[in-house]
């Protein structure tokens, strides 16, 4: 009798385990989005500092995935390196 219960477990196992492994390779088999029409806005994690003044901008949203730096001071400003 015990052997029955420790296959019936480990079969119930083997499929759970099964399932969630089929779900995860699901969800890594789908296609990339494409990405949004030229001059729709996208979401950018961008941040400029100003060399003269200090002043410092972060870019959340822009039309292309590298924009160009925004002016303060007459100047470009200079990208920030994210920390992450």
């Amino acid at each position: 009798m015990g052997n029955v219960v420790n296959i019936v477990i480990a079969v119930m196992a083997f499929l759970i385990i099964m399932k969630i492994g089929l779900a995860m390779l699901r969800g890594l088999a789908q296609p990339v989005p494409e990405p949004p029409p030229p001059g729709e806005l996208r979401k950018v994690k961008i941040q400029y500092r100003c060399s003269i003044c200090g002043t410092e901008v972060r870019m959340t949203a822009a039309t292309e995935q590298m924009p160009p730096p925004p002016r303060h001071c007459l100047e470009d400003m200079d990208l920030v390196a994210p920390i992450e």
